[in-house]
């Protein structure tokens, strides 16, 4: 049974979510005091997390956890909902974002399918410079390891399979986002955005292609 840490301040949320994902083991917090201790006890598999907590920013502290070496799925479960917010919250190691108020049976979806990415068995890709081993999980660039999001590795995935073929945004919501209900381009941009800061942070190799009006091209 996956085992999911839920890191929550409002009482009827906790309760919530405790209903609505009975089908795992669930702990609840109400702020990030002695979380660190209990994953070093816990084989947690995935982390839903608030931003708004009193004791530390929940964004913050998962960027603090993945500098530690804390690698389990986040999906942040938050009111933040601007496109900077959407932005922050994957650079601080999200693998999906999902905003308040959230419609429960999508959030079971999401979180489903992240659990469903992080522990997939598949091959090692090779393209150009890029070696993607995906049966661990681990993205080399130039014989360098990069550092990627669950969701970051599974839309690289999709750009590797498809190389050389423009995918328009509606097919990317449909293939890496196929269990959402909720369609949000806007999410799509942004993780293409920052798939695209993190495998060319100098800009000079153009992997991904922004075709206007029609989706991007990896080439």
């Amino acid at each position: 049974m996956y085992q999911i840490l839920i890191i929550d301040d409002e009482e009827d949320i906790l309760e919530l979510l405790e209903y609505t994902l009975k089908e795992y083991k669930l702990y609840l917090f109400k702020d990030t005091k002695g979380v660190i201790q209990f994953l070093d006890e816990h084989k947690i598999d995935l982390i839903l997390m608030d931003r708004n907590l009193p004791s530390m920013e929940g964004s913050l502290f998962i960027k603090k956890l993945r500098k530690m070496g804390y690698n389990q799925s986040v999906i942040y479960l938050t009111a933040k909902d601007s496109t900077d917010d959407i932005l922050e919250g994957f650079e601080r190691g999200a693998d999906d974002y999902i905003v308040k108020p959230f419609n429960l049976a999508e959030l079971k979806a999401r979180v489903k399918a992240v659990l469903k990415r992080a522990n997939r068995d598949m091959e090692i890709i090779k393209y150009r410079d890029i070696l993607f081993d995906v049966t661990k999980g681990r993205v080399f660039i130039d014989e360098k390891e990069v550092n990627l999001t669950n969701l970051e590795k599974k839309l690289l995935l999709e750009f590797l399979k498809n190389r050389e073929k423009i995918l328009s945004r509606t097919q990317l919501l449909e293939d890496v986002w196929s269990d959402s209900f909720e369609k949000n381009e806007k999410t799509v941009n942004v993780a293409v955005n920052r798939l695209k800061e993190k495998i060319d942070p100098l800009k000079e190799k153009n992997y991904i292609k922004s075709i206007r009006g029609e989706g991007y091209l990896f080439c």
